[in-house]
């Protein structure tokens, strides 16, 4: 899901000129040089001296204009900074997963005593993650910089988060985590594919329709939200019937859009000269709309399996 504050420093982000040999004085075709022989005289009479080939002023020697600074090929972001940084932060979402689970997940013992009092600590974790990578994906998505720091912290909670609850679900639906990775992994390189060779593209009308898409299912993941914390139960949209299956489908095919949105984001980037550090922030777009498209992927599949 793609960094709103960063498209912004983007659509500014442009690379530096490279080195030039100064600025030229402009002459018509065939009309000779000012101050030179045969020529007209400089401007404002002043003699030559004094004034460089490239732009000066009548008195003023070569220092007196300094060419901006150069940045290196090497500062600029490029699509090996964006793959590298992106596979560290899913590595890091994946390690912290896998800790998590096999840490707290209970044992069958605990489950045949305590029942569902068993999976506290899974759900704890689950709780921890979900609410701590909230709250520092908001504090991201407004930062004009990504810190790599900030970025790492967010993958470890959502690994928190994703292990506590593929733990719990994998306890009543086995199997169902490895399948639900490989539905993710399969839709990620789907998409991939879809944008290189430009089956989809992503235009500014693509980008409003994205928006007013991911701000309704918001509002109904909201809504789905407050029923359960006033009834107790899920709502339609998530008890497992037809409706549900429908809209976990439509959580799937928006979660799979941010994608797109994504791989945008990285070219342009790459494109327009941003600097490295920008890796970073493509990395964390990239995570959280995997992390949603593998929760939706899991709901499904525990709907289909039911």
């Amino acid at each position: 899901m793609s960094n709103p504050s960063l498209k912004r420093v983007v659509s500014g982000a442009v690379g530096s000129p490279s080195p030039s040999q100064g600025y030229q004085t402009w002459n018509a075709p065939g009309q000779p040089q000012a101050g030179g022989p045969g020529g007209p005289p400089p401007m404002g009479g002043f003699p030559n001296q004094g004034m460089q080939q490239g732009y000066g002023q009548p008195g003023f020697g070569q220092q007196a204009y300094q060419q901006p600074p150069v940045r290196s090929a090497s500062s600029y972001l490029d699509m090996n900074d964006v793959v590298t940084k992106t596979a560290i932060s899913i590595l890091t979402v994946i390690v912290a997963g896998i800790a998590t689970w096999l840490l707290l997940a209970p044992s069958d013992a605990e489950i045949y005593s305590e029942g569902n009092g068993a999976f506290g600590a899974l759900t704890a974790a689950a709780i921890i993650g979900a609410l701590g990578g909230f709250v520092l994906g908001l504090v991201i998505s407004f930062k004009q910089m990504t810190s790599p720091a900030l970025v790492l912290i967010y993958c470890v909670l959502e690994g928190m988060f994703l292990g506590g609850i593929t733990g719990m679900f994998e306890m009543v639906y086995p199997g169902i985590a490895v399948q639900a990775v490989l539905g993710t992994a399969g839709v990620f390189i789907g998409m991939l594919v879809v944008y290189r060779t430009g089956a989809i593209r992503v235009t500014p009308k693509f980008q409003r329709w994205l928006a007013a898409a991911l701000v309704g299912a918001l509002v109904l993941m909201l809504f789905n939200l407050v029923y359960w914390l006033i009834s107790g139960e899920a709502s339609m949209l998530r008890d497992g019937g037809p409706l549900a299956i429908g809209f976990s489908l439509l959580m799937i095919g928006i979660a799979s859009f941010t994608l797109l949105s994504d791989f945008d984001l990285a070219e342009q980037a790459i494109r327009r000269g941003a600097p490295k550090k920008f890796a970073w922030g493509i990395a964390f777009g990239l995570v959280t709309s995997l992390v949603w498209l593998y929760i939706e992927i899991l709901r499904l599949l525990s709907y289909l399996r039911e």
